[in-house]
């Protein structure tokens, strides 16, 4: 037994670190004072990092959420930023008011970062009076603007790892509607395999799923929207069944745009692992 003037003197043992997901925005969830709307948030805790995934739909709604959560903005080590939607964007000013210097990962689109217009548009026209001409008739470089001009966008362009272990995957949609759109997904390395954080899954969640084996093959758990809102049932058990069966996904925690349909469908596939997500839930994570 120690003597107890070196216990008096043992530093305590540090406070285990978060691990896990939690749902800050969503349309659904258990009763509470969080408010509900359509879009989409998360705020990931893991290995000593804090991740905002995306910022909803509603300015207001996100930073009432967020301070109802206790989520401390002003501490984050970075955000990522699933895809150009209002309802995946809406909270950056209020996140940027309060943290205007976070590094923020956003996809190839030109709403983050001011890139060229074509040049081409100048092209001029003979016998035109001075007034009907652009720029007076001079030929500036031509950028194109965007809403949040002091963010600090790092554009992705193709796989990268932020942190050790934490992973920015984009996917370009082939699907009308959101054809050439470029979506970014998180994926975090844990003992059991990957957890990966997606938006609205425009390109198929399958599809990002591919891409985040490529740097592991098993993936622990995927959360978020998985777009599969309209969708016929059969396409939705397709897809369910190919997570199951093909890719062996342990864990989902569907969310946003899977609807009501893909989470029944996904609930009886998955069983007891199919987690409840929402807004205001809390995903632990191994």
């Amino acid at each position: 037994m120690l003597p107890l003037a070196l216990l008096a003197t043992q530093t305590p043992a540090p406070a285990p670190q978060p691990a896990r997901v939690t749902i800050l925005y969503d349309a659904f969830g258990p009763q509470s004072t969080l408010k509900k709307d359509w879009g989409f948030s998360a705020f990931v805790e893991y290995g000593g990092r804090r991740i905002l995934f995306d910022t909803g739909n509603n300015g207001a709604i996100f930073a009432h959420n967020v301070k109802e959560l206790n989520v401390a903005l002003a501490k984050l080590d970075a955000v990522v930023i699933s895809h150009r939607h209002g309802d995946h964007t809406s909270g950056l000013s209020h996140l940027l008011s309060v943290n205007p210097g976070v590094r923020i990962y956003a996809p190839v689109e030109g709403a983050f970062f001011k890139n060229p217009l074509n040049k081409a548009f100048l092209e001029r026209a003979k016998d035109l009076p001075p007034h009907l001409r652009y720029f007076d008739g001079q030929n500036p470089d031509l950028l194109s603007g965007t809403p949040w001009e002091q963010a600090d966008f790092q554009i992705v362009r193709q796989t990268a790892e932020i942190f050790p272990g934490f992973f920015v995957l984009t996917t370009r949609s082939e699907k009308p509607g959101t054809l050439e759109m470029n979506e970014l997904s998180l994926a975090v390395r844990t003992p059991r395999g990957l957890a990966v954080v997606v938006g609205c899954s425009h390109p198929g969640v399958e599809k990002i799923l591919e891409s985040a084996a490529k740097i592991d093959p098993k993936i622990y758990m995927v959360t978020g929207g998985f777009h599969l809102v309209l969708t016929p049932r059969e396409e939705i058990q397709r897809v369910a069944g190919l997570l199951h069966d093909t890719l062996r996904v342990e864990h989902v925690a569907p969310g946003h745009c899977t609807s009501e349909s893909g989470f029944a469908v996904f609930l009886d596939k998955f069983k007891e692992r199919f987690d409840a997500a929402g807004v205001g839930t809390v995903i632990a994570l191994p």
